[in-house]
């Protein structure tokens, strides 16, 4: 039997855990009441400007009165009041509801969601600007019947904002996205992006300025997943890959080689799998394998946690090569049969090349029985000449690094 104090450990940890669970209610709760907030303040600064004819000039008035009346409030500045009225002007009603809709849409699929997002929204086109699109697009999505008319915020219940996806990032976020976005579906897919990582606002500006959507999302991917993976995972991992890749944490010379380049993106390996993107887990590097007597070894070894497979990734300093598929797929046939579990799923290759030609890749890969991709990669810019002298190189660095660890 337990005793006393094991018993009272066992509803102490119950009820901590209820308190973080409130604690952590509150704080999203009070984040979206303020960005409910925000938002109706905007929409009252465009109403009064509409309807009176007030300038600019209202923005900086208001911004001195309500500090006044509420010194203690942040988030009055002129400039926090115009992003409020870009805020309320850029998710009206049609907007809002659209975003519910697509949200709603991708519940109902019950399978990988985000592959999705780029056709329900049209985005791949850049056509989901509400400005842009004629009346006959918005009457009807799906069997739902969609309010054309912007209608003013009084009419538009609380509730309509506080449901959707607007209200689930943070104020910073959106201010970002704000100045960094223009396109109202890009937004979404980053908004979801954001949600399902957990990316704090600098991770965000990050992706942004490294063109995450444009390549995950609009990048033509180079691969045979269609004809080596079933249909769930299909869409997902192509979804996962990037072309390019951006790899710029690695400072290597132009002409480093692939251990070079291997090594510092073991040793930075958590800004590598960040890029990777989430669900990748990093095995080793160099894993050892035994073959007819001979030790072979791939570049790098990843296990993915929502594919439930293996993925063997093999780096490349010059373009693609069709021979390089042939060795990919080598790699994975070994990791299939030497560390695949009962459990897992067929391990997927991912050549990264410093150039390709896309119908040589495309040829090189028909045929082959296991899935594998290839992409492109980039490497920090590189260092003018008359710098390189200057500076030290990797192995200078690591030294470096070593002794300030060691003291």
């Amino acid at each position: 039997m337990e005793t006393l104090n094991v018993q009272y450990d066992h509803l102490l940890a119950e009820i901590k855990g209820k308190i973080k669970e409130a604690q952590v209610k509150t704080v999203m709760a009070a984040n979206s009441q303020m960005l409910l907030l925000y938002w109706q303040l905007g929409n009252i600064i465009i109403q009064n400007q509409q309807q009176k004819g007030w300038g600019a000039k209202i923005i900086d008035q208001l911004s001195k009165d309500l500090g006044k009346e509420f010194p203690k409030m942040k988030g009055f500045s002129p400039r926090n009041l115009l992003y409020m009225k870009q805020f309320a002007e850029s998710y009206g009603s049609v907007v809002i509801n659209r975003f519910i809709e697509v949200e709603n849409e991708l519940k109902k699929k019950k399978t990988i969601s985000q592959p999705l997002v780029a056709k329900l929204l049209n985005i791949e086109n850049d056509e989901f600007a509400i400005s842009q699109q004629p009346v006959a697009k918005l009457k009807k999505r799906s069997g739902m019947e969609l309010e054309v008319v912007q209608q003013p915020a009084a009419q538009l219940k609380d509730e309509l904002f506080l449901q959707s996806i607007l209200a689930r990032i943070s104020w910073s976020h959106h201010v970002v996205l704000q100045n960094k976005v223009k396109n109202l579906g890009q937004r979404f897919w980053y908004m979801l992006n954001t949600i399902e990582h957990g990316n704090s606002r600098n991770v965000l500006s990050i992706q942004i300025e490294s063109g995450l959507f444009e390549r995950q999302v609009k990048a033509k991917k180079i691969n045979n997943f269609r004809l080596t993976l079933p249909k769930p995972q299909t869409d997902f991992a192509n979804y996962l890959l990037k072309d390019p890749y951006i790899f710029d944490f690695v400072q290597a010379k132009e002409n480093a080689d692939e251990r070079n380049i291997e090594e510092q993106l073991a040793n930075h390996i958590t800004k590598f799998l960040l890029e990777l993107g989430q669900g990748f887990a990093f095995v080793g590097r160099q894993v050892r394998f035994e073959i007819g007597q001979k030790d072979y070894a791939p570049d790098l070894l990843f296990y993915h946690t929502r594919l439930h497979a293996y993925v063997v990734v093999e780096l490349k300093t010059r373009p693609f090569e069709p021979g390089d598929a042939g060795k990919l797929n080598f790699y994975i046939n070994v990791v299939n049969d030497k560390m695949k579990g009962s459990q897992d799923n067929d391990t997927i290759g991912l050549l990264l090349c410093k150039g390709k030609n896309e119908v040589l890749a495309e040829y090189a890969l028909k045929g082959y029985q296991q899935p594998m991709g290839v992409s492109d990669y980039q490497l920090a810019k590189a260092i003018p000449e008359e710098l390189k002298s200057q500076l030290p190189g990797i192995e200078e660095l690591e030294q470096e690094l070593g002794k300030e660890k060691m003291e």
